[in-house]
């Protein structure tokens, strides 16, 4: 009972970091259309400006921070390695608040909000590879799936804590006066409070975890830095290329792209897009784009029986891609306005009914998809193996905000929302394409075993 106890103690240290996390780099999510009038915001970003600040998350770990980074992991461990980059995430997110209240010039601002960014962004990915392997290792005998469940429900539900709540600390202005600094900055505050929250509970969940190495009979053989795996076990550049080397593996890696972009992406510009569409305002815009994390919260551990139970995860991945198309369709096309009877009704439950489903859709192929890596990657190469994907994905993830950004700065209302529209049903016709040919090479070997 106390170790049970003890297990359930350090999970709820270990969640906390992640929840800050997501609630910071979702912040500006829900208020992304004061953005598009640069002269009506003391801070003086544009649409572009904000695009190119979103896609900074990834720029560190595109250019081989996350490969490089995993390798630290592996050699010093997740009490050393994960304090690293939980505070590199906070120290990022307080360059981020810093920049945006200090009333620089624009361009200077941008700059060091887009350096913090970066800092913020590579910390987190790694912080969150130490987290899953924090909890992998305190429930190795226990409901290991159940505790990644929980830490990823709570992780998103912060995204959906930004989303409800950014909007009430940047209330709509409909009087035409200028968003002041001590307005904008105010999801910031909040965010790098959590963030500091989560390095104090960090700090306590080290403790925790080096008492019960200390604990453990078997402590001496797997403290940190005595792995005691046999060195053809240790990682090797040559893992990297025979992972690449097999087409199963690129085909998850790049539906992981394509269809993470139709929707980490689309989050940040979402309200910028279903205002205009549903004639909605930004407070419903935000309450809608909310119910994404927590229709996962609600489906994601459902279909993760249901990919177990019917052992049809290819099926299921087309299944998912293909609702997140629906989806986009819907809030590209739906109707905002219809006459009924004469009168002009509000249909804007069609932008409620394209966001459940995207919702449903977001919970049901990451469901199948990443059971699946280790169906096809050696198991001492997960760890290589998950980077890479992360890599990869977050190529999409620095490049698609930048394009959304330069069409909200070019093009205004509803037009600008129906060129973003197009994007991402594009991308999510590319992510069914990948998970119909995956579901058709499922019959083929998968990974070919090499030995020295």
């Amino acid at each position: 009972m106390k170790k049970n106890f003890s297990r359930w103690g350090v999970l709820a240290l270990l969640v906390v970091p992640m929840f800050a996390s997501y609630f910071f780099d979702d912040m500006f999510s829900a208020v992304s259309q004061i953005f598009k009038n640069p002269e009506m915001l003391e801070l003086g970003w544009d649409s572009a400006d904000y695009g190119f600040y979103a896609g900074g998350y990834s720029f560190l770990c595109v250019w081989g921070g996350l490969i490089f980074c995993g390798m630290l992991l592996d050699k010093w461990g997740v009490r050393i390695t994960g304090s690293i980059f939980v505070g590199m995430m906070a120290t990022g997110a307080a360059m981020v608040t810093a920049a945006i209240s200090a009333g620089l010039a624009p361009k200077v601002s941008l700059t060091i909000a887009y350096i913090g960014c970066m800092l913020f962004g590579l910390g987190s990915e790694i912080a969150g590879v130490a987290v899953t392997r924090s909890i992998a290792k305190w429930f190795k005998d226990g409901p290991m799936a159940l505790a990644m469940g929980l830490q990823l429900a709570i992780a998103r539900l912060g995204t959906a804590a930004a989303l409800l709540i950014s909007p009430m600390l940047i209330a709509e202005h409909t009087d035409g006066t200028i968003y002041e600094l001590s307005e904008t900055n105010r999801p910031a505050l909040v965010g790098l409070a959590l963030l500091m929250l989560g390095c104090v509970l960090w700090a306590a969940f080290v403790a925790a975890d080096a008492k019960f190495d200390r604990g453990n009979a078997d402590g001496a053989a797997c403290a940190e830095g005595q792995s005691g795996e046999k060195a053809e076990d240790e990682f090797r550049f040559s893992d990297i290329f025979r992972i690449l080397g097999n087409k199963r593996f690129l085909m998850i890696a790049l539906l992981c792209v394509f269809f993470y972009c139709c929707i980490i992406s689309f989050k940040k510009f979402a309200t910028s897009i279903l205002i205009p569409r549903f004639d909605i305002p930004s407070e419903t815009a935000g309450v809608m784009v909310s119910m994404i994390p927590f229709f996962t919260v609600v489906f994601a551990p459902l279909f993760g029986l249901l990919v177990d139970k019917s052992g049809k995860g290819p099926r299921w991945m087309i299944s998912g891609a293909v609702l997140v198309f629906i989806a986009h369709l819907m809030i590209a096309f739906a109707p905002a306005r219809m006459s009924i009877g004469g009168t002009m009704a509000d249909t804007s439950f069609w932008g409620y009914v394209a966001i459940g489903i995207l919702g449903i859709g977001y919970s049901l192929l990451p469901a199948a998809m990443w059971p699946s890596v280790p169906k096809i990657v050696p198991e001492k190469n997960l760890g290589t193996a998950y980077s890479l994907i992360y890599w990869i994905q977050n190529i999409g993830l620095m490049t698609v905000p930048v394009a959304v950004g330069a069409i909200f700065k070019r093009f205004d209302g509803i037009e600008a929302a129906m060129r973003s529209e197009y994007i991402f049903i594009s991308l999510s016709v590319v992510a069914i394409i990948i998970s119909v040919i995956f579901a058709l090479t499922e019959g083929e070997r998968p990974y070919r075993h090499h030995h020295s």
